[in-house]
């Protein structure tokens, strides 16, 4: 066998994402705000200008055929490592040979860490001085958003680039590239339904969409002409996975905070569809319903005084039954709060409350206010003259509660909201009576 038939067969024998992974710039598939001819990074690229980068974006839009790319297109030697197994001592060791490198053949290193937020402080701090020098060109593959995992010394090493999920049309193109491979097309072994829920089922993940599409186009190979597989029967080869979701991650964050403005916002249906989201995804059921219950107090309050009432059921039902059934409580939960009239008066009164403490610290207790429990309590006058509401018509007497230095500050406005403007109607009649 001679070496381009040896090449060949190697090609041949590879899974379906190296065959089809692009090899230069110009091939990668979608990102191109980012990396086009026409984008501000993509022009000094191809001017010949590399520096160190930080990838971030979602599971399989190319962060690893970037890098690789990279290095070919600046003739670079590749340096691959994942955050995960490289120690300080392996980081040290790939600085030193790009320093060599750099300083006896003038070639640049190019080292892409995957998974680049996992790494430690120290490990860090090792690749410092490499970057800095130009020994390496870090480029850094990240789900997560570095600015919260990475320290300010690389970050400011280094140029941030966000890759994006890849939209329809962008999964459109690989599966050309993969039916000009088979030399088939898609449409001759999946229905146009089941076509279609390939590339939603996908989710902007190109790596997601070349295995499966390697499973279809193995699976139907010795099938007869004209025998197409139904969206079904697709699903049930490729035993589509769950939602990608990291309780960990910055997406457990991002779908919790849309979550909870979509149910501040009276927005049942984008409540529920997050609530879902973060479901399907494997979230822990007692932490949503323990969000519910601050949200109930935090910005509902005594517009439905239900509201805290709901909620704490809910977690007492989800703790008693578990999943899936808890799914149903932590909806009709969901979607109550969410169509509730909306107050957040009395949390902003604690807050008041604690800047008053705050810039007053610890003003005397009014004596009538002052418990007489002893005898010498009430020789020195405490509880003296204070009048017990329940002794008047109306169960309210005037008289001062606060300390005397701040008598008169309002620090709860009820709002016009729900029961609360009942709470501000009573409270105006109950004092000008």
């Amino acid at each position: 066998m001679d070496l381009f038939s040896a090449s060949n067969a190697a090609l041949s024998s590879s899974p379906l994402s190296e065959i089809l992974r692009p090899k230069n710039l110009d091939e990668i598939i979608g990102q191109e705000k980012t990396l086009g001819a026409h984008s501000k990074l993509g022009q000094m690229l191809r001017k010949g200008y590399l520096p160190s980068l930080i990838i971030w974006g979602p599971p399989g839009t190319g962060k690893t055929t970037f890098a690789l790319a990279l290095s070919q297109h600046f003739n670079a030697h590749f340096e691959n490592i994942n955050a995960v197994e490289a120690g300080a001592k392996v980081l040290r060791e790939v600085g030193e040979a790009g320093k060599d490198r750099r300083l006896q053949f003038q070639q640049k290193t190019v080292l892409f860490v995957d998974e680049i937020h996992r790494f430690n402080k120290a490990q860090q701090d090792v690749l410092l001085p490499f970057v800095e020098k130009g020994d390496l060109v870090l480029v850094g593959a990240t789900t997560e958003n570095p600015s919260y995992e990475l320290n300010r010394a690389l970050l400011s090493r280094c140029r941030v680039v966000i890759f994006e999920r890849l939209s329809e049309e962008d999964l459109s193109k690989i599966v050309i590239r993969a039916e000009n491979h088979y030399k088939k097309p898609l449409e001759s072994v999946l229905t146009k339904e089941a076509i279609d829920n390939l590339l939603e089922y996908s989710d902007g993940d190109a790596r997601r969409l070349i295995n499966s599409l390697e499973i279809i186009y193995t699976y139907t190979k010795d099938a007869e002409e004209g025998e197409r597989l139904d969206r079904n029967e697709m699903r049930e080869l490729l035993q589509q996975n769950p939602l990608g979701y990291d309780k960990s991650s910055e997406m457990h964050y991002d779908l919790i905070s849309a979550f909870i403005k979509s149910v501040r916002g009276s927005d049942p249906d984008a409540a529920v569809y997050y609530l879902a989201r973060m479901l399907d995804g494997g979230e822990d059921p007692i932490f949503i319903a323990r969000r519910l219950i601050i949200l109930a107090s935090e910005d509902i309050g005594n517009a439905d005084p239900r509201g805290i009432t709901v909620a704490t059921s809910g977690l007492q039902a989800v703790e008693a039954i578990g999943l899936p059934e808890g799914a149903i409580t932590l909806a009709q939960v969901t979607t109550y709060l969410a169509s509730c009239p909306k107050s957040n008066a009395s949390y902003m009164s604690l807050n008041k409350a604690r800047e008053l403490v705050e810039k007053t610290r610890t003003l005397p207790v009014p004596l009538h206010l002052r418990s007489s429990k002893t005898a010498l309590s009430k020789e020195l006058g405490y509880g003296k003259d204070y009048r017990y509401p329940h002794n008047y018509p109306t169960g309210w007497v005037e008289q001062g509660y606060l300390p005397e230095e701040i008598q008169g500050a309002q620090l709860y406005e009820p709002t016009n909201r729900g029961f609360e403007k009942n709470i501000k109607d009573y409270l105006s009649w109950m004092k000008n009576k």
